[in-house]
């Protein structure tokens, strides 16, 4: 059994306007991860993701793909505290947060 992690990651590239909020949620959901997404004002989407460490990494090389119309150009990835989670919409496991 792997370790619970969570992290943050922040992706740069063409990332806004083409699904991808949208995206990281369905993949999340369906790999029954937590956490949330944002769009920031920088034109880059900010992300939390908590969950089995392996499955934590899938998601992130999902991340890296993106849906058909992204181009992801890079993805900065940090180790985040549990209580960045407290940042989801309450009842969800996963939430699309307002742009910051």
């Amino acid at each position: 059994m792997t370790a619970e992690t969570v992290v943050h990651l922040t992706v740069h590239g063409r990332v806004q306007g083409v699904g991808y909020r949208a995206f990281v949620e369905h993949e999340a959901k369906k790999r029954g991860l937590a956490g949330w997404v944002r769009n920031c004002v920088d034109g880059t989407v900010e992300s939390v993701i908590a969950g089995d460490a392996t499955v934590v990494e899938d998601m992130i090389a999902a991340c890296r793909r993106g849906p058909l119309a992204a181009r992801v150009d890079a993805i900065d990835r940090a180790q985040a505290p549990a209580s960045a989670l407290n940042d989801r919409r309450a009842g969800q496991a996963f939430s699309v947060l307002p742009t910051i």
